[in-house]
């Protein structure tokens, strides 16, 4: 694998994934900075927290599809991995954005639009995992832990590269860094369920 190709996918990658479509979105409709609301966060969970779903929507969609387009382009020139590790830097991009003092979101629809257009098969599985916990348990960011807690065992299931399989683990355990205060949540039983709103 070409070195000066990763490289390539990295900086590409990482600088498409640090557009933060949350914060954009959220000025334009002229609802102000969305890091004053509710958990701070830029991602799609605290845009829905403004009560404008539309909006929120639109920025599940583009954080989702900035990973998964550079994902897919670097996928089709080069390869699988090189792909997957322009989408797990566009996720890197998306959590930790230069832009905004690398203070970003938590990653979950970047995570997932990697694994949908880079590993399909991958994102599937560890999107039906999400659907299944979410259903159980109501729990939004259970389900994202779980998910990404399979997502490298069912990479290995399908025999992907190594390196492949390191561009998923290295999203996964940033899933869990930046889920740290919902994982204490969930212990102390204090996290909100999907549905509920969750005090500012």
């Amino acid at each position: 694998m070409d070195l000066i190709n990763i490289i390539i996918a990295v900086i590409v990658g990482y600088l498409v994934g640090s557009i933060p479509f949350g914060l954009v979105i959220t000025k334009m409709a002229g609802l102000g900075d969305i890091r004053t609301v509710g958990s701070g966060n830029i991602g799609a969970t605290n845009v829905l927290r403004t009560g404008r779903k539309d909006l929120a929507l639109a920025t599940l969609l583009l954080d989702a599809g900035k990973a998964g387009i550079v994902a897919l382009v670097f996928g089709k020139v080069f390869n699988q991995d090189v792909g997957l590790i322009a989408g797990a830097a566009a996720f890197f991009g998306h959590c930790f954005p230069v832009w905004l003092g690398f203070k970003g979101g938590k990653g979950v629809a970047t995570f997932f639009g990697t694994l949908l257009c880079g590993a399909p098969a991958v994102g599937v599985l560890a999107g039906l995992i999400w659907l299944a916990f979410a259903f159980t348990f109501r729990f939004s960011s259970l389900s994202a832990l779980a998910a990404a807690l399979l997502a490298p065992l069912f990479a290995s299931l399908f025999h992907f590269h190594p390196i492949g399989i390191g561009a998923i683990c290295f999203m996964s355990a940033i899933i869990y860094i930046r889920h740290i205060e919902n994982i204490k949540r969930l212990i102390k039983g204090e996290e909100p369920k999907i549905g509920n709103k969750k005090d500012k």
